[in-house]
């Protein structure tokens, strides 16, 4: 995901939120491989653990990543595309890097800092924590509409996934995080698609790996 080189004086059009391969101005790399790549990876563990294809016990195993691949990673993929002038790209990337950040620190210090709230104030606090991600992604997807398919699709499915979650969370229901961790698990595919159509493409230095550009 990067910004789209112009001619001096070029009008930008609507759909410059997002750059292909291709597009990616000279001089710099695009950050959005490694963004996508460190956002999947880290949402495929967790959600194995979601799913209940590995056991809660587990969990912490992705302390690790959380904190340096999602979280640091993808906030400096972030922060790259905020000087390549990529507003969208710059947002989604800062936003989840925190989010994996703040995932690190919730799990990690939740039974010091919430010790002495009952299960049913914890879950709706992690309920609430989960609503705020709904909400950001939910618009985020609308604004995917102008980017790519590949893009949108990593969105659609990650606004049902952190609905599922938000909802299992709320009413302890271990079946709806079961859902929400299927569905993670797929939105981790669709963002590894996209990063390899992104790496591949660039490396290639022509479209090969299709990701449906919006215009």
């Amino acid at each position: 995901m990067a910004a789209v080189t112009r001619e001096p004086g070029e009008t930008p059009q609507r759909d410059e939120a997002v750059s292909t391969p291709a597009s990616v101005a000279s001089g710099f790399a695009d950050p959005g491989p490694l963004g996508l790549a460190a956002f999947a990876g880290t949402t495929f563990y967790l959600s194995t653990v979601n799913a209940g294809l590995l056991p809660k016990s587990v969990e912490a195993g992705v302390f690790g990543l959380a904190f340096f691949y999602g979280g640091l990673a993808q906030l400096l993929a972030g922060m790259w595309e905020f000087v390549k002038g990529n507003t969208f790209g710059a947002l989604a990337f800062s936003s989840y890097g925190a989010f994996w950040l703040s995932f690190w620190y919730l799990v990690s210090h939740l039974p010091k800092d919430l010790a002495k709230a009952s299960a049913g104030d914890i879950n709706k606090a992690l309920g609430t924590y989960l609503l705020v991600w709904t909400i950001f992604t939910a618009y985020m997807f609308l604004a995917s509409m102008r980017t790519s398919g590949a893009i949108m699709a990593v969105f659609l499915l990650l606004t049902l996934t952190f609905l599922f979650l938000c909802i299992g969370a709320y009413s302890a229901s271990s079946g709806m995080s079961k859902v929400g961790g299927w569905l993670g698990l797929l939105t981790a595919l669709a963002a590894w698609y996209a990063s390899f159509a992104g790496v591949f493409n660039s490396t290639a230095k022509r479209d090969v790996m299709p990701t449906m550009p919006r215009t």
